[in-house]
């Protein structure tokens, strides 16, 4: 047997990472019941196992302040911790791969939806009570199925991680692996809160009421399904349409939309596909595929975009980058571009060119997309300030049912429901990514619009430039490291608060 390595870690752990990407991509999309993940990580035990991690801590401990080799170990450790992880929750992550697939959520006494599609089926109900039954139907089901799993699973992930004794709790190692300052960040979502406070009080009751004919004090989060999906703008956002039309927007900036065959979009209906739109690297940059449910509307369109983004930056990455600048980093970097590219939706002269509604629709979707913004916003502002308590170990398991519905309710006015507390979280802070992500993709664009003018999206000039000076480096760099470089600012909630009173105006 080789040698444990670095340079052995790199090229084992990209056979690694193909394989267990084509393991969740082949599950999620529905091509399999379920992901044969334990086998993936028994064949590659070897590069998975605490000698490895010893490598790549002392690699990170010795590498200089600042240095290259400290920000290649570091992202080789992040990796190695997850993996740890990951190795030991395997099975628990198949057995909640094949329950989503096969679950059904029975709703009275002769309708039995698919689990996965029960998200779907509630944001196209125009009928209140309808999404109130299926709701409770859902949420019964989750309580006593699904929670029960997932509230295992970050109970043993939260332990494994701290047995792994790189810091003294999981959020101070999530820092440490990571680079992500995510207490300050923390501190940022509850003064962001506290500013939009006064803002989303004035908007919310316009829309519940007007869109959904509900007094605010009766919503709840099925109905924000219902409200977001924004129905009456259906007619603008045909469905024939919105591959062409996106794709040949590509094409104007300069950029391949399938990136020479190295993208293959999946925008179909199939059974057991995820209602949740993902993109999937499983060679990178050789084979990336975007897989898509539709639901309908311009929630698609912006979906399709976001998916897009990640598909080209995965596709556009240089081959010739180390594997962890291609497979690893900060994720706030490919969820920016993500969503630098859903943005699209809310750029209304975007809008005026590439979609039917026209000048005189404009502003009253301008307002709706503004409202769909900051609820986001306020909401994954919540939900971190709500993970930084699940994974801290300051509050008890039992409790945080209450804590999540207190502070999601509280954050954005739709009643939560306890049966999500710990369905409704992405492992390791994946709310800290989409967080920095939003405020990465702002400073994009005004560097971009800055470059090559406001219509930066079919001047074909700004694709190249992205392709090589964005895409082209892979997650090389921290989102506030990229911030620096490419807009010369910081990081900051900021441009987010313009835009959104832009758009509400």
């Amino acid at each position: 047997m080789a040698t444990l390595s670095l340079d052995r870690l790199r090229a084992d752990g990209e056979q690694f990472m193909q394989e267990i990407s084509r393991e969740y991509y082949l599950a999620h999309a529905g091509h399999k019941a379920t992901a044969d993940l334990q086998p993936v990580y028994a064949k590659h035990e070897s590069i998975l196992g605490p000698d490895a991690l010893a490598l790549t801590l002392e690699a990170f401990k010795g590498a200089a302040d600042g240095s290259e080799e400290q920000r290649a170990a570091r992202s080789l450790l992040d990796w190695q911790a997850e993996s740890q992880s990951g190795r030991q929750l395997a099975a628990l992550d198949e057995r909640e791969i094949a329950w989503e697939g096969s679950a059904v959520v029975p709703v009275g006494d002769a309708r039995q939806i698919p689990f996965e599609a029960v998200s779907i089926e509630i944001g196209n109900s125009a009928d209140p009570a309808e999404r109130h039954a299926i709701e409770a139907a859902r949420a019964t089901v989750v309580a006593r199925e699904l929670s029960p799993m997932r509230r295992e699973r970050f109970e043993r992930e939260r332990d494994i991680i701290e047995q792994l004794d790189l810091a003294p709790s999981y959020n101070a190692a999530f820092e440490l692996l990571s680079g992500v300052p995510l207490l300050a960040l923390k501190a940022e979502c509850e003064q962001f809160l506290r500013d939009t406070d006064a803002l989303w009080r004035e908007v919310f009751p316009e829309f519940t009421r007007r869109v959904l004919g509900m007094e605010p004090a009766d919503v709840t989060r099925a109905d924000a399904l219902a409200l977001f999906r924004a129905r009456d703008f259906d007619a603008y956002f045909p469905a024939q349409r919105m591959e062409s039309v996106i794709r040949e927007q590509v094409r104007e900036m300069g950029i391949d939309p399938l990136a020479a065959g190295r993208i293959t979009l999946d925008t179909g209906e199939r059974e057991g596909k995820r209602a949740r739109a993902f993109c999937s690297p499983v060679r990178v940059p050789n084979e990336v595929y975007l897989v898509m449910r539709p639901h309908g509307g311009q929630t698609d369109w912006m979906t399709f975009l976001h998916e897009l983004g990640h598909a080209l930056h995965f596709a556009y990455m240089r081959p010739d980058l180390a594997f962890e600048y291609r497979w690893l980093g900060d994720n706030s970097i490919t969820e920016g571009y993500a969503m630098l590219f859903d943005h699209r939706i809310k750029d209304r002269a975007w809008l005026k060119r590439y979609t039917e509604l026209g000048a005189s629709r404009l502003p009253a979707f301008m307002r709706s997309t503004g409202f769909e913004e900051l609820q986001f916003l306020r909401r994954y502002c919540a939900k971190l300030v709500y993970e930084v308590e699940l994974y801290g170990g300051n509050v008890r398991w039992d409790s945080l049912p209450d804590l999540y519905v207190e502070l999601l309710t509280k954050a954005t006015t739709f009643r939560y429901n306890r049966a999500d507390a710990f369905v409704d979280v992405d492992p390791r802070f994946y709310a800290a990514r989409y967080l920095r992500a939003w405020q990465l993709q702002a400073l994009i664009a005004e560097t971009l619009v800055e470059r090559y003018d406001e219509d930066w999206w079919r001047n074909p000039r700004a694709g190249p430039w992205i392709c090589s000076a964005l895409f082209g480096e892979g997650q090389r760099e921290l989102a506030h490291e990229q911030a620096q470089r490419v807009a010369d600012k910081p990081l900051s909630f900021a441009p987010l608060v313009r835009a959104v009173e832009r758009m509400l105006a």
